[in-house]
């Protein structure tokens, strides 16, 4: 693509939903005018070789897995946490490619989803209204006056948490831990107490034994020894997205260096919208949550916005829709999309349509209402002859008790023992590898 001229700021003129009410915008002014001499995250050249890994997923030769937090905490910036969620990110990722049989695109919400979209400005406790949490990008998690008030300092803290997250995350992934010869390592921890551990070490010892047949025969390549890994995260905080906007020195063009690729959420994807007009002017692969109120003419006109040079591995649509209404919401989408001989890369994110609240008054989910909306999403793609490429989910290398089901068998009675997040719940690592057992399952027999 040659090099053309863009206004970077047009999304200003535009009503911009989900933003903090930073009460000094002078101080506002200040954060960005630091981040905006601060250097890149990732580089362009990274953005465009993800571009290339998502146009094989739109055309029906790879898979996508793409998770990690809710939301992350500046406190979640260390190497034990960093190092657990990739963990469990690549034991799902052995999983789909050796158990599903298809190339896997590795993409973390990592290293920058420090923001979150809510319903309600404002959150009342005991009587007492303060702004809501909205991550701590922009306030604190604490119910108190000061910690809920907006504070832009906050931004130049994600930017280096986000940094700190990504040194750790390469040095894991091409420094040997993410090394095949690792599999069993990975699991030491986890084997014997879990039943997707113990499924998980059986397909270990097959890998094992491939790899010395592949080793006897003389043939050891080079990507059975580091990982492909990028970043994503939603753009939600315009400012700071803007702020670590770049123009390529290579081609002209303008990315955001921020994350590889970044996404429109559900709340945010007005047309007419600061969001959707951000995103049209950068060239990073870039996607949309689509819920079950989408229609096919808004997922066209996203994409005349967004793409309208057709572009291969520009546009993935995330679509979450819930268990009881993905089978009814999507295939219209996939059809009418398809027929438009638009390239999208179509996957799913089967958790932020599954959200209840327990009698507790936990924020949960059921994991049987995950794998649902998963073999909804399959049943859809196979029905229409179209590529089910991917899922986008929440989870932690932890052993949390946020979402009920799995081979431990939670129960809304256990979310009070280990309820960590800081928003949404997430899968718990044996609940991921349930995951993704069922969905290579899928992926097989589609």
């Amino acid at each position: 693509m040659s090099a053309e001229p863009t206004n970077l700021d047009s999304w200003r003129e535009l009503p911009a939903a989900q933003q903090p009410e930073w009460p000094d915008t002078s101080a506002l002014e200040r954060v960005v005018s630091e981040l905006q001499g601060l250097p890149p995250l990732v580089f362009a050249g990274e953005c465009d070789d993800l571009k290339v890994r998502l146009a094989a997923v739109a055309r029906g030769e790879a898979f996508v897995l793409q998770g990690g937090d809710c939301a992350e905490t500046f406190a979640g910036a260390t190497a034990d946490n960093v190092r657990d969620k990739l963990k469990t990110l690549l034991q799902m990722a052995i999983v789909l490619t050796y158990a599903g049989r298809v190339p896997v695109v590795k993409i973390g919400r990592v290293a920058g989803q420090f923001a979150k979209p809510r319903s309600k400005p404002t959150e009342v406790r005991g009587g007492v209204e303060l702004p809501a949490y909205r991550g701590d990008m922009v306030n604190g998690f604490d119910f108190t006056p000061e910690s809920r008030e907006p504070d832009p300092a906050r931004l130049l803290r994600a930017y280096h948490s986000s940094a700190v997250t990504l040194n750790l995350a390469r040095a894991f992934t091409k420094g040997g831990y993410a090394d095949l010869r690792q599999v069993h390592a990975w699991n030491q921890d986890f084997v014997a107490e879990s039943p997707a551990g113990r499924r998980y070490e059986q397909l270990a010892r097959e890998i094992d034994q491939a790899l010395a047949f592949m080793h006897a025969c003389r043939a050891d390549p080079e990507e059975f020894h580091t990982v492909e890994f990028y970043s994503s995260h939603e753009a939600l905080i315009l400012d700071y997205d803007r702020a670590l906007t770049r123009v390529d020195s290579r081609t002209g063009l303008p990315y955001d260096v921020s994350a590889h690729m970044v996404w429109i959420g559900e709340r945010t994807r007005q047309l007419d919208g600061a969001h959707v007009e951000f995103f049209s002017r950068i060239r990073n692969p870039i996607g949309v949550k689509l819920g079950p109120t989408t229609s096919p003419e808004d997922a066209l006109a996203l994409i005349d916005k967004l793409n309208p040079a057709n572009e291969p591995g520009r546009l993935t649509f995330i679509a979450r829709m819930g268990a009881s209404r993905v089978r009814d919401a999507l295939p219209t989408l996939v059809e009418k999309v398809q027929a438009s001989g638009a390239q999208v890369a179509w996957i799913c994110d089967p958790m932020h349509g599954n959200t209840f609240e327990a009698p507790s008054g936990h924020k949960t989910r059921r994991l049987d209402d995950v794998l649902d909306e998963v073999a909804g999403f399959f049943e859809v793609h196979r029905a229409l002859g179209t590529h089910p490429g991917g899922i986008h989910i929440e989870f932690t290398g932890d052993d949390v008790t946020e979402c009920v089901g799995g081979g431990h068998a939670i129960v809304e009675e256990d979310l009070a023992l280990r309820y960590e997040t800081a928003c949404d719940p997430r899968l718990n690592r044996g609940q991921s590898l349930d995951l993704a057992f069922r969905v290579a399952e899928l992926y097989r027999s589609n």
